[in-house]
């Protein structure tokens, strides 16, 4: 059941007219049931992972908060995160693993053959994983107290709305909402709307009209030449930010219709001017949830310089390995890690050029050359996270500036109409021009948006683009197979 269909459309009428016909202490069953009937629409044994992991945290977190003894209670957050751990292994990377070290006994002349099992990924398994993890976590610390309904915290855990994509929500954050009565505001359907609406035409129209001129040339990027390989490199950069904001600003909206308010997950990354400004803009969920889980319990960079590259690496690493069970999300992680820790040991030289160039005097020319830049390292790393190996994505990235062979016509051999082609620029155009707008805040934009007619113009003309423009085709988002 996608965002972008009709059958979700019913359902979640369907759900918000229940939520507030019942009285706000029973809401919390018709979402659990709305969450549970939502994921099992697409496989329903599947849902017993999901109970698993919430019954593990659960009794891991109430055993945590009755232990006195700090070994003991290490002990058991450990037997749980193990628990929760193993099943994530088990269905996600188990095949990876089989799969190296049979080649890497091969390659000793060691003839064996270990087990394949070609497990289906159950759809969301990191994101609820890594939520519940996060919850046990913040017991284990002191942060929160133990969820003793347990109820509201399967809630918690299969809310649906943010359920198979995020965003990776915090228990201080989400639970409490789950007690909180609400009502059915006019500012918050307004909101609401607007960022499906927004979603929607990110997903619909940006994302799936550029997915098919991406899939047509890295099914066979052999194909094409340097222009066309950099021309798909640089729509799917933009596909899988509208396909995954996309669907991030409808979890937000649908939530916030219901009184409930998720956290943003996005926030124009590819306006940052550096690597680690990209990445407070980027999954924002995600990269805190590795920040306060994985990098401060190293030490963060309160560290020698060392340690400090050790900790970048680790976590950069671990969220490539998080995307997928390939070596090439491995790579788009160390790509992301490197380039942090050279921005920062390159930084004084930087501004020594920067200063020495005239650039220093010319702050928005200097600004808009690191964004570029910026998008450049982001653009090489997506270019190992679309591939199929490492090796097709370096091959590819060589003969980025091979025209030979380059002729107009080969657009046309990217599967999109010279209609479909115009759509893509323009929406494009459109999406960055809003973004640019959101970015800067232009005095006289604002002035204009605050006049009702024209901003029901623009929510009248937004609609029509997805109805006239977008592609309904049951198409996936990208997300969904983390």
């Amino acid at each position: 059941m996608l965002f972008n269909s009709f059958e979700f459309l019913l359902f979640y009428i369907l759900v918000v007219a229940l939520f507030f016909a019942l009285p706000a202490q029973r809401r919390w069953m018709l979402l659990l049931g709305a969450s549970y009937l939502f994921y099992m629409s697409w496989k329903v044994e599947y849902v017993v992972l999901i109970v698993a992991v919430t019954l593990i945290n659960y009794v891991t977190a109430l055993g945590m908060e009755r232990i006195r003894g700090i070994g003991a209670r290490r002990a058991l957050l450990t037997v749980g995160i193990g628990s929760s751990l193993s099943m994530l292994f088990t269905y996600k990377y188990l095949d990876f693993f089989s799969g190296n070290i049979q080649q890497a006994f091969r390659i000793i002349d060691i003839d064996t053959t270990l087990p394949v099992f070609e497990f289906i990924l159950p759809l969301g398994i990191s994101f609820y994983t890594f939520q519940a993890l996060g919850y046990a976590v913040d017991v284990y610390r002191g942060q929160i107290r133990a969820e003793r309904h347990l109820g509201i915290f399967a809630l918690y855990v299969s809310f649906f709305p943010q359920l198979v994509a995020g965003p990776i929500e915090r228990s201080y954050n989400l639970i409490p909402q789950f007690r909180r009565a609400t009502r059915l505001e006019p500012s918050r359907i307004a909101t609401g709307l607007r960022l499906i609406l927004w979603g929607l035409f990110k997903k619909v129209v940006v994302a799936d009209t550029l997915a098919t001129a991406v899939d047509s040339v890295y099914a066979s990027p052999e194909a094409y030449s340097g222009p066309y390989l950099l021309l798909a490199t640089v729509f799917f950069s933009i596909q899988i930010y509208c396909d995954f904001s996309g669907y991030s600003d409808m979890a937000i909206g649908t939530a916030r219709i219901m009184g409930y308010d998720l956290m943003t997950n996005f926030s124009r990354p590819y306006f940052a001017a550096t690597v680690s400004e990209f990445w407070r803009r980027w999954h924002i969920s995600l990269s805190t949830w590795f920040r306060d889980y994985i990098y401060m319990p190293l030490g963060g960079k309160r560290v020698s310089r060392a340690s400090w590259i050790r900790n970048i690496l680790v976590v950069f690493l671990l969220s490539g390995a998080w995307h997928g069970a390939n070596w090439t999300f491995i790579a788009w992680g160390a790509i992301h890690g490197l380039s942090m820790i050279l921005s920062r040991f390159t930084q004084p030289a930087r501004n020594i050029l920067a200063s020495r160039s005239g650039l220093a005097s010319l702050p928005r020319l200097h600004h808009a050359l690191q964004v570029l830049f910026v998008c450049c390292v982001a653009g090489a790393a997506w270019t190992f996270f679309r591939a199929q190996s490492i090796e097709e994505a370096v091959s590819i990235i060589a003969r980025f500036s091979d025209f030979e062979g380059s002729h107009i016509s080969t657009l046309w051999s990217l599967g999109l109409s010279r209609f479909r082609l115009a759509t893509a620029f323009a929406s494009i155009v459109l999406l960055f021009t809003v973004e640019w707008i959101q970015e800067n805040k232009p005095d006289s934009i604002l002035r204009l948006w605050q006049k009702r007619p024209f901003r029901w113009f623009c929510y009248l003309a937004l609609f029509h683009t997805i109805v006239d423009f977008g592609i309904f085709g049951h198409m996936e988002f990208i997300y969904f197979q983390f």
